[in-house]
Order: C-alpha cells, then structure tokens, then sequence
C-alpha cells in the first residue's frame, strides 16, 4: 500500500489521469466478459416446428425453468446446455414432436445430372414431407410422420401392386374420432392408386387407429381407449380450469373405464295380439228317400244277407260333414343393431385446487366439473375435489459455469489482466524515468559554491540564469509543470 501510496503521490497529473483510464477499461473489459462468459450457451433441440405449437412448447420450458430462444424465425427452439435434458423431458410431456419432414422444397435445391431413380426417391420423400406438414396442422396432432410404398408401374394390369402408406401421429389427447377418417381420406386421395384401406395410422402409443374393424377384433385395445377417453376429458376439463382460475391454480386427472369391444345386439319384439294368417272350410251333404226295391243293391246289402236284414226298412237320409282349418300367428319384430365401442362404463375424476381458491369457487367449480365430466354416480362414477397448498415454482437458478471451457474463460481472463497491468506499470516506469531525468540547468544548479564566495561577491561561480534564453526555459517549465519543481525542491531538503 505504501508503494501504491508514494507511486500516486509522486505521479503527475496526466499519468495519474491515464493509470485511471486504464484501470477503468479494465475494469470495463473484465465486466463484459464475465458477462459474456455468465451467458448461457444455447443448444437447438427442436426444428422444423409449426409455429402454431411454439407457444405450448415454450411455456412447458417456462414452468419448468428452462431457459429458451427461438430461430430460425419460430421454427426452432433453442435452450441452455446446462439444461438440456430437463428440456427433453418437459418437452415430452407435451408430445414433443420430432424433425418435420421436408415437403417439396427439397426440389429447390436440385442436383444436375441426377438419375431417374433419384428423381423417384426426392418426388417420394418431398410427398411424405409434404403430407406430414399438412396432417400437423390438424387440431390435436401435434407431429406426423408418413411413409409412402410407391411401386413401379407395370405393363400388365394384374402385375401391378397397390400403393400403401403408413402414418405415425403424436397426439395430445384432443383428437377427434373423426379426424382419423379424415387423415386416411386426405392422405389416400393425395397418392395416385392409393386406396384407404391401405393406409395404416397409428398413434405414440402403438395402438392402430385405422383402419378400424368391423367385427370387433382388430379395434383398439383396452389399454389405448381407456388412455385415448381419459386424456381427451382430462385436457377438455383443464382447459376449463385455467380459463377459470388461471395457471398454476389447479390440475385434473380423469381415469376413465371404457368399453373397447363391438357387440351385435338382435332384439324381437311381439305384438299383443295374433292375427289369423289362413281360414280353410270343407262341407260334405248328402240326401236320399226310403222303400225297399227288387233286384237288390249293389254292395254289402246285396251281398251279404244279415246285413241287408238289420238295414231293412224304408226312410229318407240327410247326412252333413263339415270342416274347418284356420291358422293364427302373433307378429314380430326383428331388430339389428351393432354397438359401436367406445362407451363409457364408469369414469373416476380427481381434482387438485389450490389453497388460495376461494370456498365458493371451488362448490361452483364442483358442480360445472361434475356436469362438464357427466358424471353418473347409478353406474359408478365419482368426484373428489381436494385443495391443498401448491408448491411455488422455484427461481431459475443462474447458470452456473460447469464445463472446464468455462472455467478456461477466467482463467484466461485473469492471465491477461496481469499481463497487461505487468506491461502497463513497466511502460509507465520507463515514462517516469525519462520525465524526472535532471535537465542542464538543474545540474549547474547542484554544482557545489563556498559561502566565502558568495559573499565576496563572486558571480562568475553561477550559472548564467540571468541570461535570457535559459531564464526563459525555466520560467517556462516552472509554469508548465510546477509540481516537478516543487518535488525536486523537496528533493534537496531532504538531502541537506
């Protein structure tokens, strides 16, 4: 400190003014790169996205800490490297889509001289790319990836094979049934010789969304509809949560059990009362007169004698036969229906307030939940509302410098501080050194005179200070810098 001390004190004001300078360029220089080495360092791990979805994206990183920057005009996010994989799993969370697909601008960047296969695969891949961009700009998809079997055409029609595709979508539960329709349509009519029943879609799970089958064997598993229904209501009733309340203020899970088969169900119904179907009648009559004749009868009478002796006797005969045969039937109906799968059996639902909601809000919230969810306690259905105390999120942590590059930073930063405060205090030495050196009139000044001599009178033993041009130079450098005749002044009381 005493070095430091006597060097300040002992320096003139223009070098005290450029140490002082140069401290606070240092000073200005450390601070912007401690600053730019305090930046965190992004790293893209998203591309190609629809900037639809940006906002989604960004605001699971936001929950979560994550620092971000957008590129490439939205269509890319960048976060921190420090926090990579914590973004990874936020970002799958929401169904984090992968690198889109290229459409048909893969043709802009066109090659020469390229052969007719390569020409087939680039109008494929630009197809593929192209058909996945349009089925992610659907409500509830959030990423598509398509695969095309384009075969060659052959010269004979039953030689030729069919066009199939292959569709994988990443969904985030809101999708409607119908929209699978749809993509099938959309992408069937958009492939020459591609029928719909030759395009498989499939969802992030593995369960086939088309086709669909009709007798009940193929649909989807168990597992996938009761995940697909719970995810759909679950997103319809957090919507209405954070439009209510706000973020942050609540989450509802749904667990919903659903029926996955296709049943056949055949009803008859009978009427109250039958109805004659047929009405059949049969009428026999005959008629005769009595008396007793010669010649005899033909038959038993005339044949055999005992029995012409007990039918003796005159009389006449009326003899009727009649019948009747009707049919009654009772009327039916017959009823085929085929139950599509998907019904609900019973659904459970959890939700999760937090402490600062109101009492009366949270019974309103209850009654439009348990109307929105339809919620049927006859077959099972139930509803707990429960408020507890939500964690606040933490601050984001400043980024902490981890990797040994980082820490290169400084350690560089400092070397070539000292270097340069080592250069800047030898150049400033040399500088002193040639200020303070003793001009001629100072050294004649010093050269010794007797007391005897100066007061006989002598004036021959001075210097010639009364000349004109060197008085002129020391009035010139008393006035230009007194400070340095002052010190050397004080130089010479010290030494005597």
């Amino acid at each position: 400190m005493d070095v430091i001390r006597s060097f300040i004190q002992s320096s003139t004001p223009k070098a005290k003014l450029t140490v002082a300078a140069i401290a606070a360029g240092v000073i200005v220089l450390g601070f912007t790169m401690m600053k730019i080495a305090g930046q965190p360092d992004y790293a893209t791990v998203l591309t190609g996205l629809n900037p639809a979805q940006t906002g989604k994206l960004t605001s699971a990183l936001d929950k979560k800490g994550i620092k971000w920057e957008l590129q490439n005009n939205g269509t890319a996010i960048a976060v921190d490297k420090g926090q990579m994989q914590d973004a990874r799993v936020a970002l799958a969370g929401q169904g984090m889509p992968g690198q889109m697909q290229p459409g048909f601008e893969i043709f802009d960047k066109q090659k020469l001289g390229a052969s007719d296969f390569q020409q087939q695969v680039m109008y494929q891949r630009a197809l593929e790319g192209q058909l996945a961009q349009t089925i992610g700009q659907i409500d509830g998809v959030s990423g598509a990836q398509v695969q095309l079997v384009l075969p060659q055409e052959q010269l004979f029609q039953d030689q030729q094979s069919a066009s199939r595709a292959g569709v994988l979508l990443t969904t985030d539960g809101t999708l409607q049934p119908g929209a699978v329709r749809g993509i099938a349509t959309l992408v069937s009519n958009s492939v020459k010789g591609l029928s719909s029943q030759n395009v498989s879609i499939t969802d992030q799970t593995g369960a086939l969304m088309w086709p669909t089958s009709t007798d009940g064997g193929g649909g989807l598993s168990k597992q996938a509809a009761d995940m697909r229904a719970s995810q759909s209501l679950e997103g319809q009733l957090n919507a209405l949560l954070v439009q209510t309340l706000g973020p942050g203020k609540g989450q509802i899970q749904v667990n919903a059990d659903v029926n996955a088969n296709r049943q056949t169900q055949d009803a008859v119904t009978y009427a109250n009362k039958g109805v004659a179907l047929s009405d059949h009648k049969e009428q026999e009559a005959l008629k005769g007169g009595g008396g007793g004749g010669g010649g005899g009868a033909a038959g038993a009478a005339g044949n055999i004698p005992t029995y012409a002796q007990g039918a003796a006797g005159g009389g006449n005969s009326n003899y009727t036969h009649k019948v009747q045969d009707d049919t009654f039937g009772v009327s039916k109906k017959v009823d085929h229906t085929q139950i599509a799968p998907g019904a609900v059996n019973k659904q459970h639902v959890s939700v999760v307030l937090d402490k600062s909601v109101p009492p009366a809000d949270v019974n309103a919230l209850k009654q439009a939940i348990q109307t929105a969810a339809g919620i049927d306690a006859k077959r099972g259905d139930t509803l707990s509302v429960t408020q507890v105390a939500f964690a606040k999120p933490k601050a984001p942590k400043p980024a902490v410098v981890g990797s040994i590059l980082s820490y290169l930073k400084f350690v560089g930063l400092g070397f070539a501080m000292l270097i340069f405060l080592f250069f800047m205090k030898r150049h400033l030495k040399r500088r002193e050194g040639e200020e303070l050196t003793s001009p001629t009139w100072l050294r004649e000044l010093e050269a010794p005179v007797s007391l005897a001599e100066l007061e006989a009178g002598n004036t021959s033993v001075l210097p010639a200070v009364n000349s004109s041009p060197l008085r002129a130079q020391v009035d010139e450098l008393a006035a230009r810098d007194p400070e340095k005749i002052a010190h050397q002044v004080r130089a010479w009381m010290s030494e005597a």
